[in-house]
């Protein structure tokens, strides 16, 4: 008698939220057993009377409609309903792969080519900076050594004892050019051809000699530069300075590696090659619709030969391996009282039997049955008992 004025009350809720004209009805409860009011579930692992029991219905843990982002003629279909898959599978093939390898390839090929490039700036700077590096020694060098000449052009040509060795051949010289000259003396008056005169003239012109030699030495020892000699070193030493101050400039332009706007022409080069090739890759990989994950093909909607519409489902893809429950009427009175990791039994109206399990996730949002406000909860079910599938109903009591 009881489950009869319960059920036509129920039927009397439902009629009142189809009344033309009448106000919006308050939303329905969720059934709550006690008492004995209703009686629970019959066979193996019934649900205990009391708390809050929740419709709900066996959903795969992973579920998803592909798509492809392109569209073309169909190459090939090797997703088959009812088939398993592994992630990463291939199960739709477009036309038109050959010419996008192509283009792979190219993009690939511009991006070596650019990297080479920038390779080269680097190598090539490295050695121009080696150049001008022992340039600048060349030019330093070169400029001390015009500096040290142009130094000694302001001093004596020699050291005083170079001088005075000097002076003593003179003097010796000319003391030998006495002795010559008193020879000769003995012998002047002889003719011409006398041999004596002549020995005693030649010895002479000898030892003249010498001391002129001498004499010559000496003043040029104790001279100093003339003019133009110092206006030679002083040209000398702007000629270095200005070679020295190219080859600086020089250096401190290659030292700090290749020319700035080559480098910033070739990276820009390298990264539109990488732009490129990720383009071409992804436009390989888009004539290709594979397997987001493991599962099972539940529906396929094309075929070999077909033209496949971009953004259009054509396979529905499940993992049925791996089971959940998601209530379908947990009223919005009844949600504040179920917390995420709470104990569960489900009853398996189809298998007739109870499992366990816990609330994973409440729905943030609120969806709409009937008029009433409800929120999904999904449970995860401590074990799957033989036979369940995707699809069953199954009947909810959240513990206390």
């Amino acid at each position: 008698m009881k489950r009869t004025v319960f059920v036509v009350m129920l039927l009397m809720a439902l009629v009142g939220c189809s009344g033309f004209g009448q106000p919006t009805p308050q939303p329905l409860p969720t059934v709550v057993l006690n008492g004995g009011a209703t009686p629970a579930p019959q066979g193996t692992g019934a649900l205990n009377s009391g708390g809050i029991i929740a419709s709900g219905i066996v959903v795969p843990a992973q579920q998803a409609q592909l798509v492809s982002p392109v569209g073309g003629s169909v190459k090939s279909v090797t997703a088959l309903q009812g088939g398993s898959v592994k992630a990463g599978q291939v199960l739709i093939s477009l036309s038109g792969s050959e010419k996008q390898a192509a283009a792979v390839a190219a993009a690939n090929l511009e991006l070596v080519m650019a990297q080479q490039t920038l390779a080269d700036l680097n190598e090539q700077a490295a050695q121009a900076g080696a150049l001008a590096q022992k340039a600048l020694a060349d030019a330093d060098k070169a400029l001390k050594e015009a500096q040290d000449n142009r130094f000694r052009k302001s001093l004596a040509r020699v050291t005083q004892a170079t001088i005075d060795r000097a002076q003593a051949d003179l003097i010796i010289t000319k003391d030998s050019l006495k002795s010559e000259r008193d020879n000769f003396a003995k012998f002047e008056t002889r003719p011409a051809d006398d041999v004596g005169r002549a020995q005693a003239f030649s010895a002479l012109s000898a030892v003249q000699q010498k001391v002129d030699q001498a004499q010559w030495n000496l003043d040029w020892l104790l001279s100093r530069p003339d003019t133009l000699e110092v206006q030679q070193a002083d040209a000398d030493i702007a000629v270095a300075t200005a070679r020295q101050a190219a080859a600086q400039r020089q250096f401190d332009k290659l030292k700090q590696g290749p020319d700035p706007a080559a480098l910033a022409l070739t990276r820009a080069r390298i990264d539109n090659a990488q732009a490129q090739v990720g383009a071409a890759q992804a436009a390989l990989a888009d004539l290709e619709v594979k397997a987001p994950f493991n599962g099972t093909v539940i529906w396929v909607a094309i075929h070999s030969g077909e033209w496949l519409t971009p953004g259009l489902p054509v396979i529905t893809l499940a993992d049925v391996e791996a089971l959940r429950v998601e209530t379908t009427d947990l009223s919005e009175r009844d949600v504040p009282q179920v917390k995420v990791g709470q104990a569960v039994s489900v009853r398996v109206n189809a298998l007739n039997q109870t499992v366990a399990g816990k609330v994973s996730q409440i729905a943030s949002l609120a969806d709409s049955l009937g008029g009433d406000v409800v929120y999904k909860t999904t449970i995860e079910l401590a074990s799957l008992p033989p036979g369940l599938r995707a699809g069953m109903t199954v009947a909810v009591q959240f513990g206390n």
